[in-house]
């Protein structure tokens, strides 16, 4: 035998293995602590023996790949052999029976299963565990797009439960062209967690979905008593209605279309409002920029439905508004010039004055002046002159004046126009059922919203739901409730990050790249920080001889610290000494 054969069966005999770990051990110490898989197996049994993957489990690996690798339901087998089996609470023997077909399963036994009582066991949990308060609670919806026809997705019923409606709608994601359905969640002011979610059909209008959603969420909190947070779409009569009957409190805002909104807005021409100072703020994006400053007052008539009206004024609002009002009136009025360039040109296509004006209103509708320009279209001559005989001209050459007519566009400012919009500048109004809420606290409560939008932007950026790689629309559903599920642990672990570094006056980590420090940490952050992490495990003829821990950095032993993770987590159950 040879050197070189010496060397290759020695190779063979002595390896090193490599077992990813990840932020996993975090994950799985806020998913045990709210017994995320005790939960599903109880809603979720695996009652047929012919099941490899329980269909638990099967929801479990879902769970976390979302979380650490967000790879499609086809790859969970390859995500799941580079980490350490047991991080994904699986043993060499589950292993094999990762597939994608055993997970499409546990997709449609979730489906099947009773998901809303589920989730009020899960809300129910992280509220005793890691006592998040329910007194506030906000809700919005956004839209996941469809990269496909799925004309079967029809709000069909699947085996006896009716599935989502994939359809065209108002897209907020401004795709229009694709088909889509109505992502809704709530959640808390407490750490942002979401405590609700469903899925409706994509041309669903929003102002329908509040009354479900806050019957929901009194099964959830057991009260009704908790403040609901909503954005314009939950000012109509149905829902407020509905709301405060049933001793419910909220606060929305007030669309335009309200008769309130323009009697404010006459009244504020020749009356000047006792505003409260309620912020005075630095610039939140330009460091030498005017101060942010926000004001309240409430208008002294209430509402049609006998409720406070709150108006709001924002001193940064109103120069955006402001500002925006005048680059759209320049933006139009040079479309309009380009519109008479071509006009008079010699080769101009529109001849009839309908072409024309049709024209005009859609440049006036695109840029949203209507209001603010006077536009008329006006039949224009040009007069040149021609010799009366053809030659050389000389002295006695007589020449005709002829004319040609064309549209022309002609406008005016309505200077009165754009001064009465400009009183009210940086104004909008906000509508509460609770009379004995003051009018910073409405202010202060409407502008924890964006808590919920940040979950949106997660989901599609962080988590990437889209694009969709399933067909069956009882299994997308279920999918989008284990994405809710992941939205719920990312929030907890920020929530209890957040909640320490206060605890032990820490300003700020260095998580961001290069060592750059953030004030509020993300999840995203803790998990690229661990996104290393692994135990290196040396074998000898398939025998294990070590195991090589990982070494942790300062940083992560004093996240962990934070998160209330022991070190343990990253240490093997049987360790090789």
């Amino acid at each position: 035998m040879t050197r070189r054969q010496e060397q290759i069966l020695l190779d063979e005999a002595v390896g090193l293995r490599t077992e990813r770990l990840g932020a996993l051990p975090v994950i799985n110490h806020f998913a045990a602590r709210l017994d995320v898989e005790g939960i599903l197996e109880r809603f979720v049994p695996t009652t047929d023996r012919r099941v490899r993957l329980p269909y638990a489990k099967g929801l479990g690996v879902l769970l976390r790949s979302i979380l650490v690798e967000r790879e499609p339901i086809y790859r969970q087998y390859e995500t799941v052999s580079t980490f350490s089996q047991e991080a994904f609470g699986l043993d060499a023997q589950l292993l094999h029976h990762v597939k994608d077909d055993a997970i499409g399963r546990a997709l449609d036994r979730l489906f099947d299963a009773d998901r809303a009582a589920l989730l009020t066991e899960v809300v129910v949990a992280a509220t005793t565990t890691f006592e998040v308060t329910l007194d506030e609670l906000h809700n919005d919806s956004t839209t996941v797009s469809f990269c496909g026809q799925y004309r079967g997705a029809s709000g069909r019923s699947i085996r006896g439960k009716r599935a989502p409606f994939i359809t065209y709608g108002f897209s907020k994601d401004h795709r229009p062209d694709l088909k889509q359905l109505l992502f809704i969640l709530t959640t808390s002011n407490d750490g942002g967690v979401p405590v609700q979610f469903r899925c409706e059909a994509g041309n669903e209008n929003d102002s329908r979905t509040h009354e479900q959603t806050w019957d929901a969420l009194c099964r959830a909190s057991g009260r009704t008593d908790f403040l609901y947070v909503a954005d314009s779409k939950l000012c109509n009569r149905e829902a407020m209605d509905y709301i405060d009957s049933r001793q419910g409190r909220f606060v929305t805002v007030m669309p335009r279309s309200r008769l309130e909104d323009a009697e404010f807005r006459k009244w504020i021409q020749t009356h000047e409002p006792k505003w409260a100072l309620v912020w005075d703020r630095k610039n939140p994006r330009r460091r030498h920029g005017p101060r942010d400053r926000w004001w309240v007052f409430r208008y002294p008539i209430p509402s049609q439905e006998s409720w406070p009206v709150v108006w709001v004024y924002s001193s940064l609002l109103a120069l955006r508004q402001q500002q925006r009002r005048r680059e759209r009136i320049a933006r139009a009025l040079q479309k309009l010039d380009d519109l008479n360039d071509r006009l008079g040109g010699p080769r101009t296509r529109r001849r009839r004055r309908q072409e024309v004006q049709q024209q005009v209103d859609d440049i006036l509708r695109e840029q949203k002046v209507s209001r603010y320009l006077q536009v008329k279209v006006v039949r224009h001559k040009d007069y040149y002159y021609r010799q009366a005989s053809p030659g050389r001209p000389g002295p006695n050459t007589q020449y005709i004046r002829k004319s040609k007519s064309h549209w022309q566009v002609q406008w005016d400012i309505k200077e009165d126009k754009i001064a009465y919009d400009r009183k009210s500048d940086g104004m909008y109004p906000l509508l509460t059922n609770d009379k004995s809420l003051a009018d910073a606290q409405v202010l202060e409560a409407h502008k924890r919203q964006p808590t919920v939008e940040k979950r949106f932007e997660q989901t599609k950026t962080v988590f990437e739901i889209a694009p969709v790689l399933l067909k069956n629309e009882g299994r997308i559903e279920a999918l989008f409730f284990v994405y809710f599920l992941a939205l719920m642990i990312q929030a907890l672990i920020e929530r209890q990050l957040r909640r320490s570094m206060e605890h032990n006056a820490i300003e700020h980590l260095p998580l961001y790249p290069e060592d750059r420090v953030t004030h509020r940490p993300t999840a995203e952050q803790v998990f690229r920080l661990f996104s290393l992490a692994a135990r290196h495990i040396l074998h000898l003829e398939g025998e294990e001889i070590r195991r090589f821990e990982p070494e942790l950095t300062d940083l992560q032993r004093r996240v962990l610290q934070l998160l209330q993770v022991a070190e343990s987590a990253y240490r093997s159950p049987q360790r090789s000494t």
